[in-house]
């Protein structure tokens, strides 16, 4: 099996997206996101941040300008990464466990250890008696569940995340904002997550970046100072959280 840096550093260099219709969706986007480092990147809808972190996820090419991850352009990067999108995109002829089990396909990991690792991280997200279940047996949460699990299961340095609790209800939303911290403390990764919620970002983030309506550039960065570890619903109460997502707000308007 392959090693790897536990960690990988981002650099964005006047990054731009052009469509062939001529339309702008990312202009001259600079940014530099440190080894473990979690970023969240706020924005109107159609600003470019899903973009954006399509580009770093190499899942699609930048019209101008220089994207590098671990020093390597994203889609000929050796180092591993995952992706985790609003959908959970579960294999339906798949059990949970092998869903989650899938994330080692082609990695060459023995069979023992697949099997202890899934059921490490299955636990730590709360679906430890759900391995056998299939993915219809389950609720929308349990589902983004199994697709963070799937995320974490191999440890990779890089992690993206596109608004992957956008279309859960807010109480499981912050389930899963504690779940997700509690992950990334155990087994800290760089994590670029987008996100339309900004409470959601001040409460996950290291900073907070900040987007323009299209044609998106980054328009702020914004440091979080709330100190580690961090609970969901207890930072709400913490002196300056609600000056911190007014001073958000305002830059969006």
């Amino acid at each position: 099996m392959r090693t790897w840096p536990t960690v990988a550093s981002i650099a964005i260099e006047h990054l731009t997206k052009r469509y062939p219709s001529g339309t702008t969706a990312l202009d001259d986007a600079n940014l530099d996101i440190a080894d473990g480092e979690f970023v969240a990147i706020v924005g109107p809808s159609g600003c470019g941040k899903s973009t954006l972190l399509r580009i770093l996820a190499g899942l699609d090419t930048a019209t101008e300008g220089h994207a590098a991850v671990e020093g390597a352009a994203p889609a000929a990067s050796a180092l591993p990464s995952a992706t985790v999108f609003q959908e959970a995109s579960l294999f339906p002829w798949m059990r949970v466990g092998e869903n989650v089990a899938f994330a080692f396909d082609s990695l060459g990991v023995p069979r023992a250890d697949i099997q202890r690792r899934v059921a490490d991280v299955l636990a730590l997200v709360g679906l430890g008696d759900y391995a056998r279940a299939w993915p219809h047996e389950l609720s929308g949460g349990m589902k983004q569940r199994a697709a963070v699990a799937r995320a974490f299961v191999t440890d990779p340095p890089v992690l993206f995340m596109d608004e992957p609790f956008g279309a859960l209800d807010e109480q499981t939303r912050v389930g899963l904002a504690n779940e997700l911290m509690r992950l990334w403390e155990r087994s800290p990764k760089t994590v670029v997550f987008v996100t339309h919620g900004i409470e959601e970002a001040v409460t996950l983030a290291d900073r907070v970046v900040v987007m323009s309506a299209r044609p998106g550039t980054i328009k702020a960065v914004i440091p979080v100072p709330f100190p580690r570890p961090r609970d969901a619903v207890a930072i709400r109460a913490e002196p300056g959280f609600g000056e911190l997502v007014v001073r958000i707000w305002d830059l969006l308007r």
